[in-house]
């Protein structure tokens, strides 16, 4: 038709991620592997980071990925992945957990320093690192996976709703620092999500693992957290999603879970 511009023969349209690097860190289970996943299929350049290389040079190997080592406790690991990464447009801190599940006057003192260790000090040091990369590509990324914890104490979680809490004040003060520049920083924080590792190693069996979801018809899923990790990363990058909770819908608080019994 005269006048009607041909748009067919202009091809598929690429791909929300394209061209764009994406680490994930804490990416051999969970949360983790499920958005190095959805990434991937976004279209990004996905480099994942953890310490099992086992399971990450698999996932690898299945998503087209490159797989590094990364200990964020471990500044000399940190150097030396960030040495690897001359691109960097994505950063999803999401490497972390739960070790106990101990009240305040029974508290152990090695978990609290493992803990912190692993959510904050450890975030702290990988988005320091890769900060400068992040910042030279035009339009860089830092997304934290943090936690309704992090917004709402509770007993029992002391030690990991301190180090939550520490996550959202860092990316609070983050994106107020960095707000001239061409850097987003965006918080996903979700609520119960039943994946094969969180609530083992908190509470140090299966038995009481399971114990967490008992009734729960529909928990979230680590491929729910990844699909709103993918929504807020392929925004145009003028929208800032500064933090967005996501729970299931049996769970409308974090003291108010809908159990379903037999």
């Amino acid at each position: 038709m005269p006048g009607v511009a041909d748009v067919s023969s202009s091809g598929p349209r690429p791909l929300p991620g394209s061209g764009r690097t994406a680490v994930v860190t804490g990416a051999s289970s969970g949360i983790g592997a499920a958005t190095a996943e959805r990434l991937a299929a976004e279209g990004f350049d996905v480099v994942l980071g953890a310490r099992r290389m086992d399971r990450l040079t698999a996932l690898a190997g299945r998503i087209g990925a490159r797989a590094l080592p990364l200990d964020v406790t471990d500044p000399a690991s940190v150097e030396a992945f960030a040495a690897e990464l001359p691109q960097v447009d994505v950063l999803v801190n999401n490497a972390g957990g739960a070790f106990d599940a101990t009240p305040v006057a029974e508290a152990d003192l090695d978990s609290w320093a493992r803990t912190y260790e692993v959510n904050v000090l450890g975030t702290v040091r990988l988005t320091k690192a890769l900060l400068p990369a992040l910042r030279a590509s035009g339009a860089g990324d830092v997304l934290f996976v943090g936690s309704t914890a992090g917004l709402v104490s509770y007993e029992g979680g002391a030690s990991y709703t301190a180090a939550k809490h520490g996550v959202h004040t860092l990316a609070g003060t983050l994106r107020l620092e960095l707000v001239a520049e061409p850097v987003r920083v965006i918080e996903i924080a979700p609520g119960m999500v039943r994946t094969e590792e969180f609530s083992l190693n908190r509470t140090g069996s299966k038995e009481k693992a399971d114990a967490v979801y008992r009734g729960v018809r529909e928990p979230l899923v680590a491929e729910d957290v990844a699909d709103c990790i993918a929504w807020a990363l392929t925004r145009p990058h003028h929208v800032n999603v500064d933090l967005l909770v996501v729970r299931p819908r049996a769970q409308a608080a974090q003291h108010k879970v809908h159990r379903e019994t037999d």
